[in-house]
């Protein structure tokens, strides 16, 4: 069964997202598009709350957010209980937030990221599993 992912975006974040869900179906991922659905002004917080509410109710088992800088979406997602939103503009930082921080969404900074390495951080955020062990106790001291 493939994998659900959730994925949003404001207008800093659509010229990026657009060929992101593009790409994630082509690998077999099954998407839902939360938008925004063009590159008009829109507040981040409407697009990263529906995204990391659907990762939250696990109906999606992870999320793709996206906007310029990649920080108000991932400020807005780790709102949520249970949401890890992890900030990510290289491959390394993408495998250590699965790896060390078992994070659920991957935010991406559209204004500071090329689409090439921004798929690659997707693929591997993805693909990479979460290590638990010492890094198990550290993340169930996350949550309030």
């Amino acid at each position: 069964m493939a994998k659900k992912i959730a994925i949003g975006g404001d207008h800093a974040g659509f010229f990026l997202k657009q060929p992101l869900v593009e790409w994630l179906t082509q690998q077999g991922y099954e998407v839902k598009d939360f938008g925004t659905f063009s590159a008009d002004s829109a507040d981040y917080a409407d697009f990263a709350h529906p995204v990391a509410l659907a990762v939250e109710k696990g109906e999606f088992d992870q999320g793709v957010l996206v906007c310029g800088s990649g920080q108000g979406v991932a400020i807005t997602a780790n709102k949520h209980q249970g949401i890890r939103a992890a900030l990510v503009w290289d491959t390394p930082l993408a495998a250590l937030a699965r790896q060390h921080n078992d994070a659920n969404i991957i935010c991406l900074p559209a204004r500071f990221i090329a689409q090439e390495t921004a798929f690659e951080c997707v693929r591997i955020f993805l693909t990479t599993e979460f290590e638990g062990g010492r890094h198990a106790i550290r993340v169930g001291k996350i949550a309030c």
